[in-house]
């Protein structure tokens, strides 16, 4: 934990919105394949170009009442929802890293993790392009961090390793390509001992809260498993280290 004064904390949720904004875009237009940089925000109703003020993260849906303002069509509470979650990631985040290049790469992850959360839980499909993105952060963190290359490289394999012998025993059945990869991304980024653990979590999270929808809802046996992979990964990420050494000190 890391005592920093309380304006790091806040241009720290501030930036965390403002990529939410982003991650909201990315939500979109992915499973879409439109081009998310060169075409401008724009009402998926009317089509109005958004202007800077009808831009700014969560206020401007709050300020205009979760409508457009050219149409006055319903826009969805996801918007600022993700921007807010992404605010609060980036926090914590910093709570746990302080000022450091782990906190900037592992706050662009979080990003990330958001956007294959919501994509995957829609569409079942991790687009490849934000498994590679976690890819590279974690070759920049292994960069800054070369004494610990090893796990980073063991990371990279342990998980996904063990995946892939799943899905080529029940060919694909058992597990989708896209959560192969997203194991080895996180596993570079973060490690074996973290990633292990974060599968772990994932796996738990994903029974638990999968078995109450479908309860609830009558959801089919079929889940989508990268939204709890990347719940499991935040959580070794910001507890994980705590978890570990609480776990071996309690069997030692």
């Amino acid at each position: 934990m890391h005592d920093l004064p309380v304006v790091f904390y806040v241009l720290l949720f501030i930036y965390g919105i403002v990529i939410g904004s982003f991650v909201n875009v990315l939500i979109y237009r992915l499973p879409k394949h439109e081009d998310f940089v060169k075409i401008r925000s724009h009402c998926t109703s009317c089509g109005y170009q958004l202007r800077w003020f009808d831009l700014i993260p969560i206020v401007s849906w709050v300020i205009y009442g979760g409508k457009c303002r050219k149409c006055g069509q319903k826009i969805s509470a996801q918007y600022p929802l993700i921007e807010a979650l992404n605010g609060i990631l980036y926090v914590l985040v910093g709570i746990v890293y302080g000022i450091s290049i782990d906190t900037i790469l592992l706050c662009l992850a979080s990003s990330i993790l958001v956007a294959i959360s919501v994509i995957d839980f829609r569409t079942m499909i991790i687009p490849p392009g934000l498994n590679i993105a976690i890819g590279i952060l974690g070759v920049i963190r292994m960069l800054f961090d070369l004494r610990h290359f090893l796990e980073y490289i063991i990371g990279f394999a342990a998980v996904a390793g063990f995946l892939l012998i799943l899905y080529v025993i029940s060919k694909g059945r058992w597990i989708g390509g896209g959560d192969i990869k997203l194991m080895a991304a996180t596993g570079l980024l973060i490690g074996w001992k973290l990633n292990i653990l974060a599968f772990f979590l994932g796996c738990i999270y994903g029974s638990i809260i999968h078995l109450i929808r479908m309860k609830i809802s009558g959801k089919g046996h079929v889940l989508a498993l990268g939204p709890y992979l990347a719940g499991g990964v935040m959580t070794a990420v910001l507890v994980g280290e705590k978890i570990i050494n609480w776990y071996f000190g309690t069997i030692m």
